[in-house]
């Protein structure tokens, strides 16, 4: 009999609830298509100082459409709303996937509270134009308020919401594109910020991860996979359909702006509007009611990431949870929705702590928490993709199997290297990203924090292995820790 006090249920997520098109509106809406569009890619110019912006999301989507293979080929076989940490562990072993989930749980944490500051800031502003005064702090709590009953509630209602939200952002993205693009500066078109050569400048490294932070949130399709119909086929196309669509209007958007503003000059306009770039290009040419629905599904769509996100981090916990890797309260779901409550629970809690330090210590929503804990959230998922191409190599290789070599072993291969290569330059240009010095001790505080959550991670997966032998045989097994020996009342065995 279940010992789940009422309400609850252990180890069971709501089965057959997500189609093809619910799951990519899932993942797209972390992606925030009008948010990086209008935000991520104005942020990208100014603090870069690369004009090829537009080139490097394709350059990106491109890269992230190669590691998809290997990651689709795992999600056929295994379904786990642990994800990457789960396909690390059945590829590099069970402590490097526990130190991948550490790491998971505080990127997916930091990408989703910084979000937090990009809506509170910007909703703010949108009411002071209208004369009323709220501080950015109130409007981020509002959003964590309602995000916290939403988190609690059945996956498929929140996949609705998401929906609607993602459709209009993506009408409005395109409308503004055409807008710009037959408005063009100098009544030229050109196409200067799309050549190949922009990879090489100075800077790409930062311009790289900044255009990666746009695309968090695509491979959530195996987070969600336990909640698919079919997942062993849901997830991939929903996967390959995010990253192609995403990387299409990431381009296409970040190309049309600099072609209404002029190649030689996208840098400094967005150093000098900012967010509002996007806006004041249309703004001549579209009906004042046009401009003011762009605003507010910039802000929806904030709203829509935040929501998405808190989904994947309730869900890590979840999988974690249900391994008892962390205390296996967070393995419970609720009886009626399904939802995974404990998990989703803390991530509230989490973040109404953090909001409130920014509060107490009156930094900077916009610099300090939406910009600066983002790209470290981005910089943590680039590390989790990188390890994971690896563990999907070395998967295949340990076993039989019945995938081509493409999949098994030469994409995968490919994708880990050139996600290396693009983490070493991201790390060594950290400071640039940030903005600060590069004699500061900021650069590297951040990407150390992952190196402490990993070792943390492995050194706890070791604790399990000699005290808890039980809980360590179940790492990165999910619902099939159910079959190990011991959990049908039979003796524990230590792994060698």
């Amino acid at each position: 009999m279940s010992s789940s006090p009422p309400g609850v249920v252990n180890a069971v997520l709501a089965r057959g609830k997500l189609g093809t098109p619910t799951l990519v509106f899932f993942v797209m809406a972390a992606a925030a298509p009008l948010t990086v569009v209008a935000g991520g890619a104005t942020t990208g110019w100014a603090v870069t100082g690369v004009p090829g912006i537009p080139v490097a999301y394709l350059a990106v989507a491109a890269v992230l459409g190669l590691f998809s293979v290997g990651f689709v080929a795992m999600s056929r076989r295994i379904v786990n709303a642990g994800a990457f940490y789960t396909y690390v562990a059945q590829g590099l072993g069970k402590p490097a996937g526990v130190g991948a989930s550490f790491v998971a749980v505080a990127g997916y944490n930091a990408m989703q509270i910084g979000l937090y500051g990009g809506f509170g800031v910007v909703l703010s502003g949108f009411l002071a134009d209208r004369g009323i005064n709220a501080p950015w702090w109130l409007c981020a709590y509002a959003a964590w308020a309602i995000i916290a009953l939403l988190g609690v509630l059945r996956i498929d209602m929140n996949g609705k919401i998401l929906a609607v939200m993602l459709i209009a952002e993506i009408g409005i993205a395109l409308v503004y594109d055409a807008v710009m693009v037959t408005h063009p500066a100098d009544s030229t078109v050109t196409f200067d910020t799309l050549a190949p050569s922009h990879l090489l400048a100075a800077g790409i490294g930062a311009a790289l991860v900044t255009a990666i932070t746009g695309f968090v949130g695509f491979e959530a399709t195996t987070v969600l996979g336990e909640e698919a119909r079919d997942p062993r086929r849901t997830v991939a196309r929903a996967t390959y359909i995010a990253v192609a669509v995403i990387g299409l209007l990431y381009g296409l958007s970040a190309w049309a702006m600099s072609v209404a503003t002029g190649p030689d000059r996208v840098v400094d306009a967005a150093t000098e509007q900012g967010t509002d770039l996007m806006f004041n290009l249309v703004s001549p040419y579209v009906w004042s009611e046009a401009v003011t629905i762009g605003r507010v599904l910039f802000i929806t769509s904030l709203f829509a990431a935040l929501l998405s996100f808190h989904h994947t981090v309730a869900r890590y916990l979840f999988a974690l949870g249900r391994e008892r890797v962390l205390p296996s309260v967070l393995g419970r779901t609720s009886r009626r929705t399904l939802a995974p409550v404990a998990g989703s629970l803390t991530q509230t809690a989490i973040a109404a702590a953090v909001l409130a330090g920014y509060v107490w210590t009156g930094a900077d929503p916009l610099v300090h928490l939406f910009f600066w804990i983002t790209v470290t959230g981005g910089l943590g998922v680039l590390i989790l993709m990188t390890v994971t191409s690896v563990a999907v190599v070395a998967f295949f290789a340990k076993r039989r199997h019945d995938e081509n070599p493409w999949r098994a072993a030469i994409a995968p291969a490919l994708a880990a290297l050139i996600l290396a290569a693009i983490l070493v330059v991201t790390v060594q240009q950290f400071d640039i990203l940030l903005g600060v010095d590069p004699t500061s001790s900021l650069r590297w505080l951040f990407p150390a924090g992952y190196a402490a959550a990993a070792f943390l991670g492995m050194f706890w997966a070791q604790y399990l292995r000699r005290a808890r032998p039980e809980v360590y045989d179940a790492i990165g097994l999910g619902v099939e820790a159910e079959t190990l020996p011991h959990r049908q009342g039979q003796p524990a065995r230590l792994p060698a």
